[in-house]
Order: structure tokens, then C-alpha cells, then sequence
């Protein structure tokens, strides 16, 4: 445990660094997950948000994450921050536009949750110059000159400012819900991922209407973030499980490790309720079965949970 939480300097520096080729070979399985979010502003510049999160399974993994969480302002966060610094520098030489990152922040906090403890480590900062401005819109992208590689529990998060739309995306995402997502494992070339964004119209009836709306989901998303930070938000099931007799519980759990099994050991919790055809609930119960019995691992993806067969589970 005590080389973890450097681990996600690696992290770091093969996203930035590292050809997705070379990585792609050599790059162990972590032992952690991270999600990269990057906010781009309708000026070119973007806000940084890099979160890691490694699961704590003794007293002596907790111990020794809240001593690299003492160490965290004066040894780690120094760390990324000349890490990015020189980052921003070597993508400015390549774009031929000024860049500079700055505001550099930390924090780290254990939080509990059905599945357990987990240590987690947040980075934040600001890109500036990180995309390129022109009339016609944003273009996203020359500051990956080297490519980009995500480790198999990887997320990266791409967010646009309101008032732009994408024109086009390189590589195809594995999602556009809540920004352009793409999940690793998987390499980027040089140059990717690359975004162009256009402006919109937009009526004036409509802005007080938006605007009145995401003011509304910022409140419930604080809300339910304070929640979460607390430990104490649960998934429930939006309707009633229904009572299913102990042959029945283990019918829908044995169909579920079949269908994982035939998609390589791992699919999204809507995929299996839909491949399945059974009431969300009937899955999500039998979902925490697998889990509880140690058959299946559950990884949140953005809003959904990616569940995986254990590997002694899928030979």
C-alpha cells in the first residue's frame, strides 16, 4: 500500500507523456482508479480535475494512507504541480500557443460506502491556453501532441462550455451523456483525443429557462455530493424487489454470470437489465448477492456501474 498513492503520479505522466503504443505494453493493471475531468472554457482555457481512488481492505492500508495524506501538501502536491507545469510547457512548444498551468490544489479523504472504505486523492488545476479560439468555435486537442494513454480502470471526462456544440470528436467516445466520455484501456494517438466545438445560436425566451434549470441540478448535485463525501448515499432501487424464492435468487444470479461471461466478464448494469429483461430492482439484488459472495466487482463509469467478473470467475 505504501507505493500506491505515488502510483498516481505515473498515472499522470503517462497520460501526458507517455505514446499510447509503448504504454499500452508495458503498463501494469492498477491497482486503482482514476478519472481525469477536464472543463474547457470558452476562452481556451480548462480546469483540471484528477481524481484517484483505491479501495483500503485493512487497518494497515488506512494507516498508511493517512500518512501520505500528511505528506500530501509539502511532498505530492509539488510533485504534480511541476509535473503539469512542464506538461504545459512542452504541449506550448508544440501548438505554438502560449500555455501555463497554475492554481494547483489537493486534497485526499477516506470515504465508506456500501463497498467498502476507500482512500481518495483529488488533484485541480487550470490549463490556460489549453485550447485553441477562433470565430468559428474551440478546437481541442494539439496539447496531447504525444497521444494519450488510459489504464484499464481509467475514465476521461471532456466537458464544453454552454453555447458550443461538437462538430467533431477522433476518437469515437464511449459516451455523450454529461460530456464526452472515454474509458481505458485504451490509446490515443498524437493529437487525440480532438474535439472541435461550434458555436450555437440560442434564442433569448430560452436562456432564463436553462439557466433556471441548471441552477436547479447544481443544487441537487451539491446536495447529493455532500451526501456522498459523508458516506452515507446508497444506490436504492426506484421500485420494489420483488420476493423470490432461494431457487429463483440463484436462477438470476447464475443467468447474470453466464451473460458476463459471454461479453468478455464485464457489462454495464443497464445492459443486464436489458439483455435480461428483469426489473431493475430483481438485478440490483441480485447484483449485491454476487457482489457480497465475492463473485463480481462493481466499478462506477461516470453515472453507471461497469460490472466485472472476478478473474478466478471468468477462466
Amino acid at each position: 500500500m505504501n507505493t500506491k498513492p505515488r502510483n498516481v503520479i505515473a498515472a499522470i505522466l503517462l497520460l501526458f507523456l507517455a505514446a499510447g503504443t509503448l504504454a499500452a505494453a508495458t503498463a501494469p493493471a492498477p491497482e486503482y482508479t482514476t478519472t481525469y475531468t477536464i472543463t474547457v472554457i470558452d476562452d481556451g482555457s480548462a480546469t483540471w480535475r484528477i481524481e484517484y481512488r483505491t479501495l483500503l481492505g485493512s487497518d494497515a492500508e488506512v494507516t498508511s494512507f493517512e500518512a501520505y495524506t500528511r505528506d500530501l501538501p509539502a511532498i505530492h502536491l509539488p510533485e504534480v504541480q511541476d509535473l503539469m507545469q512542464r506538461s504545459a510547457a512542452q504541449a506550448s512548444v508544440g501548438a505554438s500557443r502560449k500555455m501555463t498551468v497554475s492554481n494547483v490544489k489537493s486534497d485526499a479523504v477516506i470515504q465508506l460506502s456500501p463497498t467498502g472504505k476507500y482512500g481518495v486523492v483529488v488533484y485541480t488545476f487550470t490549463w490556460d491556453g489549453f485550447a485553441k479560439v477562433t470565430e468559428a468555435g474551440i478546437s481541442i486537442g494539439d496539447a496531447f501532441a504525444g497521444g494519450l494513454y488510459l489504464a484499464r480502470d481509467s475514465t476521461l471526462i471532456l466537458r464544453f462550455p454552454e453555447g458550443y456544440t461538437p462538430a467533431g470528436i477522433e476518437p469515437a467516445p464511449d459516451q455523450k451523456r454529461d460530456g464526452i466520455t472515454w474509458y481505458g484501456q485504451r490509446s490515443f494517438a498524437p493529437g487525440e483525443p480532438r474535439v472541435v466545438l461550434e458555436k450555437t445560436a440560442s434564442s433569448l425566451p430560452v436562456i432564463p429557462i436553462a439557466a433556471g434549470f441548471v441552477a436547479l441540478l447544481l443544487i441537487v448535485a451539491g446536495f447529493i455530493f455532500m451526501r456522498w463525501r459523508a458516506g452515507v448515499v446508497e444506490e436504492e432501487p426506484e421500485e420494489p424487489v420483488p420476493s423470490l424464492s432461494e431457487d429463483e435468487v440463484k436462477s438470476v444470479e447464475d443467468r447474470i454470470v453466464r451473460l458476463l461471461s459471454a461479453n468478455s466478464g464485464e457489462l454495464f448494469q443497464s445492459d443486464i437489465v436489458r439483455l435480461l429483461g428483469l426489473p431493475r430492482s430483481t438485478v440490483s439484488a441480485s447484483l449485491n448477492g454476487l457482489h457480497q459472495k465475492g463473485i463480481i466487482i462493481k466499478v462506477r463509469k461516470g453515472r453507471e456501474n461497469l460490472i466485472r467478473l472476478k478473474r478466478d470467475e471468468t477462466g
